[in-house]
């Protein structure tokens, strides 16, 4: 697996989506489009777990948290970025979405869950705001960020 390959991957998910339609109910459509238990979904799961054991992916590490920016905002992912974290029962750092965050939930260990939710999508409408919590074990999770905007506090 390369960037290329892992681009290429994601443009599926990326050509799916519009900026304007970031929203709760997108992540039915989502959900629907993309199982959790369907063969595209499983295909950039293994993704990224090669990516990572190959060291490109999640390269960098704070506070217990495996992260790194993947793939910058561009005309291939639709104008999306993608970030990958990996996260063991551990509540991150407190940040805002100015245009909203698509998160793929990817559990490592059977039942982990981020933000309450299991393996499987969920949306974060624009200005919305969280501390991304693991629970219940090992997950990882791919962000999208329209023009990859996000805010960290203070």
């Amino acid at each position: 697996m390369n960037i290329n390959q892992f681009e290429k991957l994601i443009a599926v998910v990326t050509s799916y989506l519009s900026e304007d339609t970031l929203n709760r109910s997108m992540a039915k459509q989502l959900n629907t489009q993309f199982p959790a238990e369907g063969e595209h979904f499983l295909k950039i799961k293994q993704a990224c777990q090669q990516a990572i054991s190959e060291g490109w992916m999640c390269q960098h590490e704070a506070g217990g948290i495996r992260y790194g920016r993947v793939i910058k905002p561009g005309q291939k992912t639709h104008n999306f970025s993608v970030d990958v974290v990996m996260m063991k029962d551990l509540k991150g750092p407190h940040h805002c979405h100015p245009l909203g965050e698509i998160n793929m939930i990817m559990p490592i260990t059977p039942g982990a869950r981020f933000d309450g939710h299991s393996a499987g999508w969920w949306v974060y409408p624009p200005g919305s705001s969280h501390h991304p919590t693991v629970t219940e074990g090992e997950a990882l999770v791919l962000y999208l960020l329209p023009q990859g905007s996000i805010e960290f506090s203070r």
